[in-house]
């Protein structure tokens, strides 16, 4: 190759490479908070893929997501969120309840947010209201976590002698407390007596069924909660084991 090939080279890729990396800061960056793992959520960013692509954004070609998994530790989100804030995002999208949400909340009040949960939002103090909700943060509730005391109205009709039921929690998330108010309160309306069951990891699901079986709960009810969601075969394993009916 010629000197003087060579050089207009060399001098066109040092052009390229900076257009480039600018077009490609260029792109939007959206910013993905899981509170599960990769693994178990494959379906739903599939989903969610298929509906940026619905409305014309690809990604890799014209929007760039920088995905941060928590994988059950929810102590982790609110470092992933602000790791997402940190690389300046256009967005950031949740999955994964309340706890990724909140977290995202934590770390911005400017970035715009699109939450998933299942609890209401109000409550959550993630909105001001749902016709208003204000500030940065939109999404979507399913109100999965308000189903607790229909949940034991439906057992009570199947196990209408069952002395004592189980409810199984997750400690670490922040519905656990409102939705163990709202099971208690059902309870109380017509003498059934709860009994509280704590699993914070999928170690503790086996103990907690343990107590199950040794306080001799005639039922249980399952919490939503996104821990028991991505990990049902210990549950449905060991309530088929001691043929305890479990919703």
């Amino acid at each position: 190759m010629r000197r003087r090939e060579f050089i207009s080279l060399v001098g066109a890729a040092t052009v390229v490479r900076p257009l480039a990396a600018r077009a490609r800061q260029a792109m939007p960056v959206i910013g993905f908070l899981g509170s599960t793992s990769p693994d178990y959520s494959l379906h739903l960013v599939a989903a969610f893929r298929q509906g940026l692509k619905g409305a014309g954004f690809i990604e890799g070609q014209n929007t760039l997501i920088e995905y941060r998994w928590a994988e059950g530790h929810y102590d982790r989100l609110l470092a992933l969120a602000t790791d997402l804030v940190r690389h300046e995002v256009t967005v950031i999208v949740t999955l994964g309840g309340a706890p990724a949400a909140q977290a995202a909340k934590s770390a911005t009040l400017t970035i715009p947010i699109v939450f998933v949960t299942g609890g209401d939002p109000v409550q959550l103090g993630l909105v001001a209201s749902l016709n208003r909700p204000g500030g940065n943060l939109t999404g979507v509730s399913a109100l999965s976590n308000t189903l607790a005391a229909k949940q034991l109205e439906l057992l009570r009709e199947l196990m209408p002698a069952a002395p004592l039921v189980a409810f199984l929690v997750n400690p670490n998330n922040p519905l656990t407390g409102p939705d163990a108010k709202d099971l208690r309160a059902a309870a109380h309306s017509v003498g059934q007596q709860i009994l509280l069951l704590n699993a914070g990891a999928e170690s503790d699901i086996g103990k907690a069924f343990t107590s199950l079986v040794q306080q001799h709960a005639g039922a249980l009810i399952v919490q939503a909660d996104p821990l028991f969601n991505r990990q049902p075969e210990p549950l449905t394993t060991l309530a088929a084991r001691h043929a305890v009916p479990t919703i």
